[in-house]
C-alpha cells in the first residue's frame, strides 16, 4: 500500500492562489467523492482545507500524484502547470512525516498552534463519514494525533505563541493609542471569531459588536463578552461605526466592498480603520488595501506578527521532531507490515482448509467405529503432513542453493521458535 500527498500551503502560494482550493465544509462530501472516482482504481482520500492550507492525502495500490494535481487543478479551474510550482509533492515515508508535522503545529504559521490539530480531527472525520477514509490513511492519523499529543505533553511547542487573534490584539494595539477607546466589529461567529473576540474583551475596548449569518451563534457570543449583535444587512450602513473590523467567515464571496469601505471613511472623516480578513476566500475586497485612512491586512500579512516569538521555541522543535520520527518509523513499519496481509490471509485460508479436510476424515472414521486414540493419531498425522510436505519438498530441491535457503527457512520457523 502506497500513500501520498499533495499540497498547497501559505509558504508555497499566495493567498489569491489558495482561496481557489478553499473547500467548504457542507460540499466536502461531494468533492471527496469526486476526487475518488478520479482514479482508476479504489483509494482512499481525505482533504484537509484551512486558511492557511489544502491538502490531499491518499493511500493505495500505487502513488497517483499526477492525477491528483490534475483534479485538484480542475477544481481550482486553475492550469496544471500553475497550480504545479506551487504545491508539494510527498509520498511514503515524506507523507507520513508531513502528517505528523502537520498536527503537530510543526508546519502551521503560528509554530505550535493546536487550532489545526481539531482541523485535522474534523477533515478525518468528515471523511470517514463519506466513507472515503479506509484503514491506512485511519492508522496514519490517529497515529498523527496520538503523537501530537506526545508533542504537546513532552515539550513547550506551545510556548510563547502568538496566535493570529493575538496578532490582530497587537496590530490593534499599533495603530490605536488605547484600545479601550475603539470600536470593534467582528465579522462571523466561528473558531477563529470566538478567538478574537476573547483577546480584544480582555482590553476592554469600547464597544464590541458581531456581525453573523446565524444570529444565535452571535448572541450567544456577544452575551459572553458584554457586545451586542447585528444584521449583516447592516454592515454596509454601519461601517462607518467602527475603527477595528476582523472578518473571518465561510463565504465564498466577499462580504465588504470597496464602496461600503469608501463610504465609510466619508463619514468618519478619514479616521483610520484597521481591518483584519483571517476568511480564504477572503470577505473584503483586495482594492480596499489601496485606500487611505484604511490598514488592511490579510492572514498572509500577519507574518512578522506572529513570528516574533519564534525563536523562544526551536529547542522544543527539535524535541517534537525526535518524537515525530519515531511516529513516523512505527507507521512505516506498520504499512510494510501491511503489505503481507494478502499472503497471510492466503496462508490461514490454506491451512484451515486442511483442518477441516483431516476434521472431516476423523468424522468418517468415528462414525465407522473406529477408536478415539486411532482417530486422533491419524488426525495429527495428516495435518503433520501437510505441514510438512512445502518444506520437505524445497529441502529436496535439485538446487544446492535453494536447499540453503529453505534449510535457513526451516530452521527459523521450527528448529528455533519455543513451544
Amino acid at each position: 500500500m502506497a500513500v501520498w500527498t499533495l499540497g498547497l500551503n501559505h509558504t508555497t502560494a499566495p493567498i489569491d492562489l489558495r482561496e481557489r482550493f478553499a473547500f467548504a465544509s457542507e460540499k466536502l462530501d461531494q468533492s471527496l467523492q469526486s476526487l475518488r472516482r478520479s482514479f482508476a482504481s479504489h483509494k482512499e482520500v481525505t482533504i484537509l482545507s484551512t486558511c492557511n492550507r489544502t491538502e490531499i492525502y491518499c493511500a493505495g495500490d500505487a502513488v497517483h500524484l499526477p492525477q491528483t494535481l490534475s483534479w485538484l487543478a480542475q477544481t481550482g479551474q486553475t492550469p496544471v502547470e500553475m497550480l504545479r510550482s506551487h504545491t508539494y509533492w510527498l509520498e511514503g515515508d515524506a507523507s507520513a512525516r508531513h502528517a505528523l508535522r502537520v498536527a503537530s503545529g510543526l508546519d502551521s504559521m503560528v509554530l505550535g498552534e493546536s487550532q489545526i490539530l481539531g482541523q485535522l480531527k474534523t477533515a478525518v472525520r468528515l471523511a470517514a463519514d463519506s466513507g472515503v477514509l479506509g484503514t491506512t490513511l485511519n492508522q496514519l492519523f490517529q497515529r498523527s494525533f496520538a503523537v501530537a499529543k506526545e508533542v504537546r505533553t513532552a515539550t513547550d511547542i506551545g510556548a510563547h505563541s502568538v496566535s493570529m487573534a493575538a496578532a490582530c490584539v497587537r496590530l490593534a494595539s499599533r495603530l490605536f493609542e488605547n484600545i479601550k477607546d475603539t470600536h470593534v466589529l467582528f465579522v462571523g461567529a466561528g473558531e477563529m471569531i470566538e478567538l478574537c473576540v476573547a483577546h480584544f474583551a480582555s482590553k476592554s475596548p469600547r464597544s464590541i459588536t458581531i456581525a453573523n449569518r446565524s444570529a444565535e451563534r452571535a448572541d450567544v457570543l456577544a452575551a459572553l463578552h458584554g457586545g451586542t449583535c447585528m444584521p449583516l444587512a447592516d454592515l454596509p450602513r454601519r461601517l462607518h461605526e467602527f475603527d477595528v473590523v476582523i472578518s473571518c467567515t465561510a463565504s465564498t464571496l466577499p462580504l465588504i466592498g470597496l464602496g461600503a469601505v469608501e463610504s465609510a471613511l466619508r463619514a468618519r472623516k478619514n479616521r483610520p480603520i484597521l481591518m483584519v480578513d483571517l476568511a480564504v476566500p477572503r470577505d473584503i475586497e483586495p482594492e480596499v488595501k489601496k485606500l487611505s485612512d484604511v490598514y488592511l491586512y490579510t492572514i498572509d500579512d500577519l507574518t512578522e506578527v506572529i513570528q516574533s516569538g519564534q525563536s523562544h521555541r526551536q529547542a522544543a522543535v527539535v524535541e517534537a521532531e525526535v518524537i515525530i520520527n519515531q511516529g513516523v518509523q512505527k507507521f512505516m513499519t506498520w504499512l510494510d507490515q501491511r503489505s503481507h496481509v494478502p499472503l497471510i490471509q492466503e496462508l490461514n485460508l490454506q491451512a484451515d482448509a486442511w483442518r477441516q479436510t483431516e476434521v472431516e476424515r476423523a468424522r468418517k472414521k468415528i462414525e465407522k467405529g473406529e477408536s478415539i486414540d486411532c482417530v486422533l493419531e491419524s488426525l495429527s498425522l495428516g495435518l503433520m503432513k501437510k505441514m510438512l510436505n512445502g518444506p520437505l519438498r524445497e529441502l529436496h530441491h535439485k538446487e544446492s542453493l535453494q536447499r540453503d535457503r529453505a534449510s535457513e527457512a526451516v530452521k527459523h520457523m521450527f528448529l528455533n521458535s519455543s513451544t
